[in-house]
This record gives C-alpha cells, sequence and structure tokens, in this order.
C-alpha cells in the first residue's frame, strides 16, 4: 500500500526543482556568457531550447504514461533530468549547454507529465485538492527563490551550482520512488496503441509554433508560428481519424470542464507570465531602483502564492473549484488594473498592492483549476490531462512575451534599453497592462463557463 504522502513529498520536490532552475537561470546569464562565449542570440537559447523539449513532448510522454506506467515515465524523466542538470553544470562550451538543456526539456516533460496524474491517482477527491495546493505553492516558492538564490550561487560560486544542485535533489526523488512507491504503477489505458505519427506531428507543429511566438517581431518568427498554426490543424483532423489517438478530442469536445479549465489556465498564463518581466524593467529604468531593490518589491506577488495555496486547494475540496478558479481570475484581472498608467509614475504601493493581489488571485486560481481539470475525466486519462494543463501553462508563458517582444518592436525597436529609451518602454508599458487586463477578463469568461457544463 503506497503512503499518499509520500506521493506528495515526491511531487513537492519535482514540482520545486524545475522552475526554481528556470527562474535562476535568468540571474545566471551575464556570467555564463562571457566563460561559454554565448552571444544575444545563443543567450536567449538558454531557456528556449529547454521550453521547446519540454511543451512538445508533454502530450506525447503523458499518453506513453497511460499506456505504459506513470511510475516508469516519471522515473525515466527524473533520471534524464538529473543527468542532464549534471551535463549543464559541466559544460565547457554553449553547444554542450544548449544540448543538455534540451535533454532536461525532455527529462521536464516526462515529470510533468505524470507526477500530477500519480498524486490524483493515489488521493480520493475530496483530499486531491489540499494536495494539489502544496504542489503549487512548492512550484511558486521554486519562482520566488529562484532569483535572489541564484543571484547569491553565482555571486559566491559559480553558475554551474544552479544546475549542480539539481543532482543531489533527483538522486534524494529517485530514492524515495524507489523505497515509498516499490511494487506500485498505474496505468489507465492498457491494450492500446501509441500514437507514433500524431506524436510526430504534434511535436514539430508545437515547437513550430513556440519558435514562432518567441520571435514574433521577426518575419521568420510569423512564418513559423503560422506554419506552426496550420501543421496543429492537421494534427487535430489526424487525431479524429485514428483508433487511439495521443489526444482525444472529445476531451475537449464534449467534456466543457476541462476544455473551458485548460483555455482558462492558457489566458491566465498569458495574461501575467510577462507582467514580471515589465514591472522588473519598470522598476530599474522608471523607478530608478537597483535590482536587489526591485527584486525585493516583486517578491510580494510569489510570497502571497506560497502562502495561500494550500488554503486555496482545500477550500476547493470542499466548495465548487470552479467558482473559486473564476474568483482568483476575476482578482487576477482586478490585480493588473493596478499597474495602468505607468506614464503618470506609478507609487510603490500600488505595485506592491497589485503584486499582492495578484499572488493571491493567481493562488486562488491554480490549485482549484488543477482540481477541476483532475476531477473532470477518467482515470485513463489523467496522466494525458496533467500534460495538457502543463502545455497550457507553456504555450500561455511563451505567448505573454511574444505579446512584449512585439511591443518593443513597435515602441522601443532593436537597441539596447537605456536612458534614452524610457518613454518607449512605458509606452509597452502601459499597453501590456491593458491587453493582459483584457486576456484576464477573457480568463474569467473561460472560467464560467464551465460551470454550465455542471
Amino acid at each position: 500500500m503506497v503512503n499518499p504522502n509520500t506521493v506528495l513529498l515526491i511531487t513537492v520536490l519535482a514540482s520545486f526543482s524545475t522552475p526554481f532552475t528556470l527562474s535562476s537561470i535568468n540571474v545566471a546569464l551575464p556570467a555564463m556568457a562571457p566563460e561559454l562565449g554565448l552571444d544575444a542570440l545563443a543567450l536567449g537559447w538558454v531557456s528556449l531550447s529547454f521550453l521547446l523539449a519540454s511543451a512538445a513532448l508533454l502530450v506525447p510522454m503523458g499518453r506513453a504514461a497511460d499506456l505504459f506506467g506513470r511510475k516508469k515515465l516519471f522515473t525515466a524523466g527524473f533520471m534524464i533530468f538529473t543527468a542532464a542538470s549534471l551535463l549543464c553544470g559541466l559544460a565547457a562550451s554553449s553547444a554542450q549547454l544548449l544540448a543538455a538543456r534540451a535533454l532536461q526539456g525532455v527529462g521536464s516533460a516526462m515529470i510533468f507529465g505524470t507526477s500530477v496524474a500519480i498524486l490524483t491517482s493515489v488521493f480520493p477527491p475530496e483530499k486531491r485538492g489540499k494536495a494539489l495546493g502544496w504542489v503549487s505553492a512548492a512550484v511558486y516558492t521554486g519562482l520566488s527563490l529562484g532569483p535572489p538564490l541564484g543571484g547569491l550561487l553565482v555571486q559566491h560560486a559559480s553558475w554551474r551550482v544552479i544546475f549542480l544542485l539539481n543532482v543531489p535533489l533527483g538522486v534524494l526523488v529517485l530514492f524515495l520512488v524507489r523505497r515509498g512507491l516499490a511494487g506500485a504503477e498505474w496505468k489507465g489505458a492498457e491494450g492500446e496503441k501509441f500514437d507514433t505519427a500524431g506524436a510526430v506531428l504534434y511535436a514539430a507543429s508545437l515547437a513550430a509554433l513556440m519558435y514562432g511566438l518567441s520571435s514574433i517581431a521577426s518575419s521568420p518568427g510569423k512564418v513559423f508560428a503560422a506554419a506552426g498554426a496550420a501543421a496543429l490543424g492537421l494534427f487535430l483532423r489526424w487525431e479524429t481519424r485514428v483508433p487511439h489517438p495521443l489526444l482525444n478530442a472529445g476531451l475537449f469536445l464534449e467534456n466543457r470542464v476541462f476544455a473551458f479549465s485548460n483555455l482558462a489556465a492558457f489566458l491566465s498564463y498569458s495574461a501575467t507570465f510577462a507582467a514580471g518581466f515589465l514591472l522588473s524593467l519598470h522598476l530599474q529604468y522608471a523607478g530608478g531602483l537597483t535590482p536587489g531593490r526591485a527584486g525585493l518589491v516583486l517578491v510580494f506577488q510569489p510570497l502571497f502564492m506560497v502562502a495561500f495555496s494550500p488554503w486555496a486547494g482545500r477550500l476547493s475540496d470542499r466548495r465548487d473549484p470552479g467558482v473559486i478558479a473564476s474568483l482568483g481570475m476575476a482578482l487576477t484581472a482586478s490585480a493588473l488594473l493596478f499597474f495602468s498608467g505607468p506614464a503618470a509614475g506609478l507609487p510603490l504601493w500600488r505595485i506592491i498592492s497589485g503584486l499582492s493581489l495578484l499572488g493571491l488571485g493567481l493562488a486562488l486560481f491554480a490549485a482549484p483549476n488543477t482540481n477541476a481539470v483532475m476531477g473532470s475525466v477518467e482515470k485513463r486519462y489523467y496522466s494525458v490531462a496533467s500534460a495538457t494543463l502543463a502545455t497550457m501553462r507553456v504555450t500561455g508563458q511563451m505567448f505573454s512575451m511574444a505579446v512584449v517582444t512585439l511591443l518593443f518592436s513597435v515602441f522601443i525597436g532593436p537597441v539596447k534599453l537605456g536612458p534614452g529609451n524610457v518613454a518607449g518602454l512605458e509606452r509597452a508599458f502601459g499597453l501590456a497592462v491593458w491587453l493582459f487586463s483584457a486576456l484576464a477578463a477573457l480568463g474569467v469568461a473561460a472560467s464560467l463557463a464551465r460551470r454550465r457544463a455542471v
């Protein structure tokens, strides 16, 4: 008999490691560049190579987990992620680092395509939200600790330590899996065939779409985005014609809770992910704060996420999770309006208040929305459902940054940020706030729409 708390501990550790690495790498990029000879384009690929590999493989790996075993895929994924982290820490060239980062993305896809599915398999519905709340808190803890702890590691040790820390953490997780989950396995679709052609088409289409979004301001970016969207349409058509599809179209066409919960997740991350990036630039270039002081201001958002996520998860066990998630989206939309009108000057109290409300809104949204998704599907689809939701997160983050990239190309142009173009930055910031608020409002509508399915 598997102890659910052991599964929760394993999932929490897994959910912390990837966000921590992803957020801390941004601080380490300036130190990596001279040592490995990374130019500006290669610096962008340090994160992009990971995101592309992860997003393209999340759904295929989730389907494989439902077919062949969730623990088996999770264990293999953590082995790959741990080995890739070691390779990143030992990389002697930019090519080695980027290849290892892509391998990390493969491992991450296997981890996030299975961990929440395993958690859902062992926790009863009346306790599932509480467990998911702790997982959300772990993700936000990783995101919030990444920049300050990563900065300290770079300053007093080396950027390589950020990657190497994943090695003992990975060994610990694998030990817990071997001891705590011995003899256990979870499957949901035994006897069905894996749609290899669909997996290849899906991975290629999503990789092209995400790469296009990451460079949407350029002509090649637009071409890749259009080609990826067209290929994704072909994938969806293919999936309706195969007996055992990679992604069952019925989950979207017939299950309104699943469809609108995933849409709400995409809109939530699209509306909020780049807000912290823009606020960081605003505080330093327009507000005159040092990077350290700007970081202290920005930490209010993840602090509220960590503080309220477990409570929100528990609440979703007793109340309709769709209602709680909708309230969270509404608070998110309201919080973004606190940042409107930067040209007139944003007082610090408004930024801190907005970040605090944003953190509360995201805490109320994340775990209850995940609870709604996992509770809306049969056990045979747990891994695919978990992987689909994770894909919404990554694509939403990429879309959010694509909006900022496009606005920067319009208002700033291909020049370095500095005192001479603060006005352009503020115009881009001001318009982005309204665009993100509109996306959050659409997220409220999507979140509310799923309730009509009950």
